[in-house]
């Protein structure tokens, strides 16, 4: 690794995502003149680039970075190399954080056995696999099998990485995701945020998603001020450390407006969802899920605000948001938009 290199990959793992992601995208293009264009350290350098894209917030550019990479790395390493395998491991994980949680189960589904058969069941990328494979399986809809192989492989986990690992607390993180007792799944963040605090720091970005989960856990359990308070605490923490518009920023951002509607405050809900919506259209798109669900919420907490006598100018435009066409009214009742379109999603 040159010195270049290593400063960009430092200036990453300090926290400063984007200007790693603007170094290396400064040294492909050098690094390509001089080496080649599909020399090894070439596709290194390539391959950090999309890592830093997708840590920084921007989960399509990643993949689509990745999916680029793939049959480079196959064609001048071999199918079996474990730089192919990670490649393959890194696109299967954007593939489902860009939003196609179905295409990404199955990417994990095929890579799985082909990891097991190169480096072995018990090599961190096969238990990366596994653990992918289950997050994914989760979101596809199949929550039942994915709380199963994270049990199953958090006592692996626990063995082979140790209990204070990162990807051993990730685990317990997505095990108590999909703990069906809202109490139970809060203590068990409640129990989590110190051991990630003392791993981790207070800072990193596994502690504040624990943060984040243990404050919609709370307000799932009846706490909806308490939750509204922790996220109205950790956001400004979010926008610091990832930036105010990456996708987990947004994700707090969302819990908070949700919870704020929750706790009372209807037209606060409504305007910070119609804020929201801006943001995600532009960052994810027309049409990714995360954005469906900002719109849905903001009908929902529109429709009530003018339901219950919440009127304020920013109703039509807010209806507007909602419909993508300005002046048009939104008719039906309050009970045309599902309560579980409120549902606080990350």
């Amino acid at each position: 690794m040159s010195a270049q290199e290593l400063f960009a990959a430092l200036t990453g793992h300090a926290g400063d995502f984007k200007a790693a992601q603007a170094q290396f995208a400064e040294l492909l293009p050098i690094t390509a003149r001089v080496l080649g264009p599909h020399h090894p350290d070439t596709l290194t350098v390539q391959h950090n680039l999309a890592h830093w894209t997708g840590t920084a917030g921007y989960f399509a550019a990643a993949r689509d970075q990745f999916a680029e990479l793939l049959p480079i790395r196959e064609r001048v390493l071999g199918h079996d190399h474990p730089d192919t395998l990670t490649t393959r491991h890194n696109l299967g994980l954007w593939i489902g954080l860009a939003g196609q949680a179905a295409a990404a189960r199955d990417q994990f589904a095929e890579l799985l056995p082909h990891s097991q058969q190169i480096v072995g069941s018990e090599h961190p990328l096969t238990l990366a696999a596994r653990h992918n494979l289950a997050r994914w399986r989760g979101e596809a809809g199949q929550p039942a099998a994915a709380r199963d192989q994270f049990a199953e492989l958090l006592i692996t986990s626990e063995r082979v990485l140790g209990p204070d690992h990162p990807d051993t607390l990730a685990l317990r993180h997505n095990l108590a995701e999909l703990v069906s007792d809202a109490e139970a799944a809060r203590d068990r963040f409640a129990e989590l945020l110190p051991i990630s605090e003392r791993v981790l720091g207070h800072h990193h970005p596994g502690t504040l998603a624990t943060r984040n989960s243990l404050a919609r856990w709370t307000g799932k359990a009846g706490d909806v001020r308490g939750a509204r308070d922790q996220l109205t605490v950790l956001l400004p923490f979010r926008e610091h450390v990832l930036g105010p518009e990456h996708p987990d920023t947004l994700s707090t951002r969302s819990s908070l407006a949700y919870w704020t509607g929750k706790a009372g405050d209807a037209a606060g809900a409504r305007d910070q969802f119609a804020a929201l919506l801006l943001i995600r259209r532009r960052v994810l798109g027309e049409k990714h899920p995360r954005t469906l669900s900002t719109r849905n919420s903001l009908a929902y907490w529109t429709e009530y605000c003018q339901l219950t006598g919440v009127i304020s100018p920013s109703v039509e435009g807010h209806r507007a948001l909602v419909l993508g066409k300005p002046g048009r009214r939104r008719s039906g009742k309050l009970s045309d938009v599902s309560s579980s379109n409120t549902a606080q999603t990350s």
